[in-house]
């Protein structure tokens, strides 16, 4: 059993790297794409299904104690406090497309509390890392501490969303308030966005609906940043559903105030 979060990190950083030579020769290739939902179209490639195939095998090789729940092939249960969560590919529909916004999550909770998570984007060449020692970006052989922005309350705020599609009745009344009241609203960041709260350049990420593979690995990386992880619907926010990643405690409660349908005073 692993008795250092130094050796845990490392390895979950490992188990990116073999991801990436996984996706990187696939990502802007001409790849089948399959389809899991066809209302939302819900798609998945080889280079999910081969990213997930390689981290588990090393996860079993290397801890084989341990649990593993991924996206593509479900859960192994093991009796062992440690259970790592993985999303090979988030934001597969952006892969498909072309653009470098998805990436690789790899979560690790213990006693069922997120512990460490590493998100990958291996095109650009970021690694964002988030454990109880706090969270850092790597990039060409460099750590960089990340650090939350302080922005004071939602009027001056950035907020990145994948896609307002994703809110539907009243959260999309919500959404529209939400944007009328903060300075700026972006789209198309998937996990990305959430990794950008970390470092200090958006204010607010947000998501509806997310399972909880999307978000395992972001906790850590939000909070070892000093920013706060939440939803606007009262449920733990690392079992998935409508997260919340803010800088601070107050834009969170405004946030949630507005996406609750409470009166909005921030409105500009």
């Amino acid at each position: 059993m692993p008795t250092s979060i130094d050796e845990l990190t490392t390895f979950a950083i490992l188990l990116a790297n073999a991801a990436a030579s996984v996706t990187l020769p696939l990502f802007r290739q001409q790849l089948q794409v399959e389809v899991k939902i066809a209302v939302d179209w819900d798609p998945v490639t080889e280079a999910d299904k081969g990213a997930e195939r390689i981290i588990r095998q090393m996860i079993k090789d290397t801890y084989p104690g341990h649990s593993i729940e991924g996206e593509e092939y479900g859960v192994d249960q093991a009796d062992s406090p440690y259970k790592w969560i993985i999303d090979p590919i988030d934001g597969t529909r952006a892969f498909v497309v072309g653009m470098p916004t998805w990436g690789t999550l790899i979560g690790l909770y213990h006693n069922d509390k997120p512990l460490l998570g590493v998100m990958s984007q291996p095109y650009v060449g970021e690694v964002f890392i988030g454990n109880p020692d706090g969270a850092w970006l790597l990039r060409n052989g460099v750590r960089t501490p990340l650090s939350v922005k302080q922005t004071g309350n939602l009027t001056g705020a950035c907020i990145g969303t994948t896609t307002p599609h994703l809110y539907v009745g009243r959260d999309a009344d919500a959404l529209t308030k939400l944007r009328e009241s903060c300075k700026m609203m972006r789209y198309g960041g998937d996990a990305y966005f959430f990794c950008l709260v970390a470092a200090g350049h958006l204010d607010v990420a947000m998501d509806a609906s997310l399972k909880p593979y999307d978000i395992a690995a972001l906790i850590p990386i939000i909070t070892g940043a000093g920013g706060v992880v939440d939803t606007w619907t009262g449920t733990d926010p690392k079992r998935g559903g409508n997260i919340i990643a803010a800088a601070n405690q107050s834009l969170l409660a405004e946030v949630q105030a507005i996406m609750a349908g409470k009166p909005n005073t921030t409105a500009k």
